[in-house]
């Protein structure tokens, strides 16, 4: 089983579309209804070319600590934590349309030149997204184990429709969860998605101080927008690192996990898909240095978003 199909994994265990602009930005990008954002951000590096990079689910921007060691001389690096995980606020309503959204309105507030989108999981999701509507203005993406429609890793055949109601029910099992029962069911099932227990630690510790409520409304968005149509307006390269040490020893297996990571970004004009078999579904803290490498391989070849004539 694909490892990213474990974040779905963690609920069974505790029990908008876009139109895509030819380029500039949507009016409607810096619009919000709260004061409160829909997520915090940290700044560091000493590079000049931006580079944006999102958590997952329940996670905190520091999960990208060894990226951003590694990247900091080239690159000024944003590093995302989305509101309601790790001890950022949450928001009300809904949560990944309005990150997206925010994180548009940030990238033109703050002039930054067609960054480089690295997201994990959840947060790949949302760059695949932020990259179908503004296609211009993004430069590579970096997908970590995250895809435009996660049912389908599973079952080729999930539609919306199909799985909604299940959606709502994970939704609804989220929200009923104290904050204590969402850290303890996270550190049962990360042992599936993280290899070193240190590192457990820290993923559960983020958990622990994450709101039950968010998670619950990211994982039902996450379930019922499906973006495999979508991406077919990304003008960036796109790379997808598809983590699969749990299917590695068994080629059967492994070839199956990588013509399902394969088909969810068929539509990605210029895509690569490249598999981690050393790493569960934290890529960057089970073997930082295959993404890393992985990485530098891909941006020094890359090309800028190309132009809508």
């Amino acid at each position: 089983m694909p490892q990213l199909m474990r974040v779905t994994g963690l609920v069974v265990g505790v029990t908008l579309g876009c139109t895509a602009l030819a380029g500039g930005w949507p009016a409607s990008a810096s619009q919000t209804t709260d004061r409160t954002r829909a997520f915090s951000v940290r700044v560091t590096g000493t590079g000049n070319q931006p580079m944006i990079l999102i958590p997952g689910l329940l996670s905190s921007g520091d999960v990208w600590d060894s990226v951003v060691e590694h990247f900091s001389p080239r690159y000024r690096l944003h590093v995302l934590t989305i509101a309601g995980f790790a001890d950022v606020t949450a928001v009300e309503g809904p949560l990944l349309p309005r990150v997206r959204d925010e994180l548009i309105a940030y990238m033109r507030k703050e002039n930054l030149d067609r960054p480089v989108l690295v997201g994990h999981s959840l947060g790949a999701f949302v760059a695949l997204w932020v990259a179908s509507v503004v296609p211009n203005a993004v430069g590579p993406i970096v997908a970590v184990d995250g895809v435009p429609f996660m049912p389908a890793l599973m079952n080729p055949s999930a539609t919306v429709a199909g799985v909604k109601t299940q959606a709502e029910q994970m939704r609804a099992l989220y929200r009923s969860m104290t904050p204590e029962q969402l850290g303890v069911q996270t550190r049962m099932m990360l042992p599936h998605m993280i290899s070193d227990q240190a590192n457990i630690a820290r993923a559960a510790d983020w958990a622990a101080h994450s709101d039950a409520r968010a998670a619950g409304q990211a994982m039902y968005e996450l379930m019922t927008t499906d973006l495999r149509e979508e991406v077919a307006n990304i003008r960036s390269d796109v790379l997808l690192v598809a983590a699969a040490k749990a299917v590695a020893s068994t080629p059967d297996r492994l070839e199956a996990a990588q013509k399902a990571y394969e088909a969810q970004v068929a539509r990605v004009p210029n895509h690569r898909v490249v598999t981690a078999t050393q790493a569960l579904h934290f890529v960057m803290l089970d073997d930082a240095q295959h993404l890393h490498s992985t990485m530098d391989a891909f941006l020094g070849r890359t090309r800028p978003a190309r132009q809508e004539r």
